[in-house]
């Protein structure tokens, strides 16, 4: 089946490329010290709809503005979604969940302006950001491939089970390496470890504060290529006849790769506050898109795996 809705796709781009800046704005906060630039008042920045200018209240208010516009982008989507493709559990998957985590997002957001909170929560506040991105970006991936009607066709050979459960693990794990890089950030612990790829100098630094942290996050990126490497090399061996698969596969190696760079960038651009904030933007960047195209890796092999694809 194709889609000819070219204003669905639209609308589905524009929502996918909002979301993403909704990141960026994010980390924009997060690393200028911005989150209180509007003190504890929500919606509200300082008790007025339009705040006095301070950079911080700039940054912070223009962070909420550009969430709540593509909150209504996300909206609109899954009612389209609803109204034209009601049938399409996969499209219905996908805006929901998107509403859903960009509700939480927003909610979670407003709480930690109203009320002091901890590091680890405002953590989550970027894992469930992601979150939302990647259902906007896998609405867009699906919406593509049935214009192309490549989503329905049935492939010549089913793909292993152990693809699909592979992925699905390297998934989870890269959710939690996330997670543990946005708590370096809300404690302010990317000064831990100095120097790269060593840490203070050492291969196995002091672990304590913020070196513990930072070393735990290199540890744990460092897992996160080595297993994304070997399921990379595992699919060439075994989806000889899924060429697509492959490919998604070698883009990821190529953003993990990109990804241990970036963090590499940002140890030395640690003294230059400006230069710091790029690579810490970067760094989030190339983050999103490689969660992004890996989930929709795991799901295309959980579609066509082994016995789900004879039954």
């Amino acid at each position: 089946m194709k889609l000819n809705s070219s204003r669905y796709r639209t609308l589905a781009v524009l929502t996918c490329i909002g979301m993403f800046l909704v990141l960026i704005a994010g980390a924009l906060v997060t690393n200028t010290g911005s989150g209180r630039g509007c003190g504890t008042d929500w919606p509200l920045c300082n008790g007025k709809f339009i705040p006095a200018y301070t950079v911080e209240s700039l940054i912070e208010y223009s962070h909420r503005l550009i969430s709540g516009g593509v909150g209504l982008l996300v909206l609109a989507t899954f009612i389209a979604t609803l109204k034209l493709y009601r049938n399409e559990k996969e499209a219905i998957a996908y805006s929901a969940g998107a509403g859903l985590f960009t509700v939480l997002q927003a909610l979670l957001g407003a709480a930690a302006v109203v009320w002091p909170t901890t590091p680890a929560v405002l953590a989550l506040h970027f894992g469930i950001s992601i979150l939302a991105f990647m259902f906007t970006l896998l609405l867009v991936i699906w919406a593509y491939r049935m214009k192309n009607g490549t989503a329905a066709e049935k492939p010549s050979a089913p793909i292993p089970k152990a693809v699909f459960w592979f992925s699905l693990a390297i998934l989870v794990y890269s959710y939690f390496v996330i997670y543990l890089g946005a708590y370096v950030r809300h404690t302010d612990s990317s000064g831990g470890c100095i120097g790269w790829p060593l840490c203070n100098g050492e291969f196995v630094p002091d672990l304590h504060g913020a070196t513990l942290y930072v070393f735990m996050h290199r540890v744990a990126a460092a897992i996160l290529l080595i297993l994304v490497g070997c399921l990379t090399l595992y699919v060439k061996r075994v989806c000889v006849d899924h060429p697509g698969m492959r490919k998604a596969l070698n883009a990821t190696f190529v953003l993990i790769c990109c990804q241990v760079l970036s963090g590499a960038l940002l140890t030395v651009t640690l003294r230059n506050d400006d230069w710091f904030v790029f690579t810490s933007i970067l760094h989030n960047m190339i983050v999103s898109g490689l969660f992004g195209i890996l989930s929709d890796f795991m799901i295309r092999a959980w579609r066509w795996r082994e016995g789900r694809l004879q039954a």
